[in-house]
């Protein structure tokens, strides 16, 4: 049965909590080389989706059987863009390498001008700059060091990747019509293109502490598996636009979070981002908020006794 835009909407949000959260987990997990870490956290993805086929007793191959242009699309989506952002941070530093790949909610208001029946306004693209600039302020004075020529390569392929993330989920909008059971297909696809890569540039880690194998196991089962599920099923029947504009506070939460695990401090630069970035949600999302409020509105006037 086909979701409601609002539970839909409700739903891809709860992946921006947990892609917010992954941050603070990839601490516990550096010990492995980054395509391990892939090849793992997707597998376990893959096993999240093949459990729910097996408990409702489904065959789970027809989620299989889709046009090679779907597969092309999913795989530059999910594995193009992992790839490019572990590239990219091969030759530009982390904290330059975070801000361009997070352009992605930018480009992803942006692109979404382009769907059937959607149409981008003057204040979408005010709301994406203010929330933006929130992101600058976040990041400090890195930001001076942006398209230097010294790391020029990486800051283009980090830019590369936020832009091909993007381009993937306005096209999952357009291929409506896929069911998101098949994301667990284009996981496993992920996770055997990943297994790849590691065999053939980096040397296996076996030897961790128990911390960074659960911290694995959970990465694997959120971030990587449920958040792309619930992302999936916002996308293509929620409030698109809504969700993009949100996504820019998974930085800012990221940094919240690192803090009350005892990774940071507060600082002016997280308050001023805050207000920023929400300030700039507010003016891009104005024409989606007021819909889900008189939503809310109009279920609490039909609920009244008379």
């Amino acid at each position: 049965m086909k979701p409601s835009a609002h539970f839909a909407t409700l739903l891809g949000l709860t992946s921006i909590l947990q892609w917010s959260a992954q941050v603070l987990l990839s601490t516990y997990v550096l010990i492995f080389p980054p395509f391990q870490i892939i090849a793992m956290t997707f597998f376990i993805a893959f096993g999240l989706m093949a459990a729910k086929w097996l408990w409702r007793g489904e065959n789970g191959w027809r989620y299989a059987r889709l046009p090679p242009v779907v597969w092309i699309f999913a795989l530059l989506g999910l594995f193009g863009y992992s790839f490019l952002l572990y590239l990219a941070l091969d030759y530009a530093p982390a904290v330059e390498v975070s801000l361009l790949v997070n352009l992605w909610p930018l480009l992803m208001v942006l692109f979404c001008g382009l769907l059937p029946g959607e149409h981008l306004r003057w204040y979408h693209v005010l709301g994406c700059c203010i929330g933006f600039a929130g992101s600058l302020v976040l990041v400090g004075p890195a930001v001076m060091g942006l398209f230097d020529t010294g790391h020029l390569t990486g800051q283009l392929l980090a830019l590369a990747s936020g832009a091909i993330w993007a381009a993937f989920c306005v096209s999952c909008r357009a291929a409506g019509d896929v069911p998101t059971d098949s994301v667990g297909w284009f996981c496993l696809a992920t996770a055997l293109l990943g297994l790849l890569c590691h065999f053939a540039g980096e040397s296996s880690v076996l030897s961790a502490p128990p911390s960074a194998w659960w911290a694995i196991v959970i990465l694997g089962l959120g971030p990587i598996g449920l958040a792309f599920f619930a992302w999936d099923v916002g996308l293509k029947h929620g409030h698109i636009r809504l969700l993009g504009v949100m996504a820019f506070f998974i930085p800012m939460l990221s940094a919240v979070l690192l803090i009350l695990a005892g990774e940071g401090d507060w600082t002016w630069q997280i308050v001023f981002a805050t207000l920023l970035i929400t300030g700039g949600a507010c003016v891009a999302a104005q024409d989606e908020l007021l819909t889900l409020v008189r939503g809310r509105a109009l279920v609490a006037v039909e609920d009244e006794p008379s």
